[in-house]
């Protein structure tokens, strides 16, 4: 499964959706200027990158056969 692209795409579109929520607690932790500015813009590219990697995800299990039981 590591040799296989699209699974090291699914991999890295999860991997950035857990970076942009690790910025975003950590900005709501620390509060303050950074959370006021970017709070809600973080929370945007967080959707963004989880909707994407869902696709991403359920694109690899259609192609790999996941669905319809072949």
């Amino acid at each position: 499964m590591l040799n296989d692209p699209l699974f090291l795409v699914v991999a890295l579109a999860c991997l950035a959706v857990l970076v942009v929520l690790m910025i975003g607690i950590g900005g709501f932790a620390r509060g303050g200027d950074f959370n006021r500015k970017h709070a809600n813009r973080l929370m945007r590219y967080r959707i963004i990158a989880q909707a994407i990697a869902v696709l991403l995800i359920l694109l690899f299990v259609f192609i790999r056969g996941g669905i319809g039981g072949r």
